[in-house]
């Protein structure tokens, strides 16, 4: 596997995660958290943003509902008990990977 293509899938893990903690605290849509990761120095397509929303809500994760906004349909995202168990778990393990990556540095 190219370094590329390790290091985008770490990235979309990353996203992934990401994407969980905001649906935990608030409700989401696309185009407004494509701007909170372009804050984070992420770019990404919404060509590949939508697939993981989607995916994460056919896998449980996510649940959504449409509301028209400005004469527009757009689809918000909270987090269900299962994404929230995913999210518990990943935050348990990040912190485990975090802390041992960065323990020389203390």
């Amino acid at each position: 596997m190219p370094k590329s293509d390790i290091v985008r899938d770490f990235l979309l893990g990353f996203i992934k995660i990401h994407i969980l903690h905001h649906a935990s605290t608030e409700r989401i849509y696309g185009k407004e958290f494509r701007e909170e990761l372009a804050r984070h120095g992420y770019s990404i397509s919404f060509g590949t943003l939508y697939p993981i929303f989607h995916r994460m809500e056919q896998s449980g994760f996510l649940a959504s509902q449409r509301e028209t906004v400005r004469g527009k349909v757009r689809k918000y995202y909270r987090i269900t008990r299962k994404g929230a168990a995913v999210l518990a778990e990943s935050r348990k393990k990040a912190k485990e990977l975090f802390d041992e990556l960065y323990e020389q540095e203390k």
